[in-house]
């Protein structure tokens, strides 16, 4: 008999009462709808586990004009849907400026989250994320403009999405309060967060690793890869394609469970505008996947055998 992989189906932020599903619902391409539109995709993410909503403050139809309108709209649909905000875990990112690219100066960071919550229409936000490193702002700052959005009850926790590992110690040496989170692009294509450290970060310091991109911006999804990521999709899809066909499930699936079972707390963010592919994103923690399978397609995205 096969000896499968597990995964966890509840994850929680480190701190707090918080838990959420092993799959998240993102919000990169949410805008631009009626809100009867948005509600209907919050509330199927919803129904399918997916309760830790995430979202940024640049997040909108267009780049740079479409700042805020993610989280607007977001807000609208929490407003016209009394109790559904104590339905999810909501988190927003912030610290990314058109033009500049980025600030975490203090002063900029702590308005930046209080518009979001105006935006949001609510008086908290569960989890916040610095979106990138700001280069140009010491850690030391950066932490105190968290560490006061944390004492006034603005956020509940803080995490950082982008980060390398020394970048994250650093910032957390003057956290009064851990980091509880990691937001690397991660995905059977993108697998440097395995090698870089962040996973194992992760797994030391009990933090969610949230990933972004995780069908790689639906290459894994479709098959339609560009430049030099045309061999390596090549290579995983009949992977995938093989141990989709033994479950009864599309590929997409296999490649979420695939993340699902690294032993780090891995949380897929899935950003699908369609409720049938929402849906079908839940298939992937009932995939059945060997420790064989899983590095299978390893392997076929490295382009070698394990050492």
């Amino acid at each position: 008999m096969a000896d499968y992989l597990t995964y966890e189906t509840e994850y929680s932020l480190a701190g707090t009462s918080l838990t959420f599903g092993a799959i998240a619902y993102g919000c990169w391409r949410y805008a631009g709808t009626d809100v009867a539109a948005a509600t209907s995709k919050i509330e199927t993410a919803l129904e399918c586990g997916f309760t830790l909503i995430d979202t940024a403050d640049i997040y909108g139809t267009t780049w740079p004009d479409g700042f805020g309108e993610a989280e607007a709209l977001l807000g609208d649909v929490l407003a016209a849907n009394a109790g559904l905000r104590n339905q999810m875990v909501l988190a927003t990112k912030g610290g990314i400026v058109p033009g500049l690219p980025y600030n975490s100066a203090a002063d900029y960071l702590i308005k930046a989250c209080e518009d979001s919550l105006s935006r949001l229409k609510t008086d908290v936000i569960d989890l916040y994320q610095i979106h990138r490193p700001d280069l140009l702002t010491p850690f030391e700052e950066v932490a105190g403009a968290l560490n006061k959005l944390l004492s006034a009850g603005k956020i509940r926790s803080a995490g950082v999405s982008n980060f390398t590992v020394s970048q994250t110690n650093a910032l957390q040496r003057f956290m009064d309060r851990p980091l509880v989170s990691h937001q690397p692009e991660f995905s059977c294509l993108e697998t440097t967060p395995m090698t870089d450290g962040v996973l194992d970060q992760a797994q030391e310091n009990r933090m969610v690793a949230f990933a972004w991109s995780p069908l790689a911006g639906g290459q894994l999804v479709t098959g339609k890869a560009a430049g030099a990521a045309v061999e390596k999709v090549d290579r995983i899809l009949p992977v995938l394609d093989r141990i989709a066909a033994e479950n009864g499930c599309d590929r997409s699936a296999v490649a979420l469970a695939w993340l699902l079972a690294h032993p780090a707390k891995v949380v897929p963010i899935v950003g699908t505008q369609t409720l049938e592919r929402i849906r079908k994103s839940a298939d992937a923690l009932t995939v059945k996947m060997t420790r064989r399978d899983w590095y299978d397609i390893l392997e076929a995205s490295l382009g070698a055998p394990m050492p």
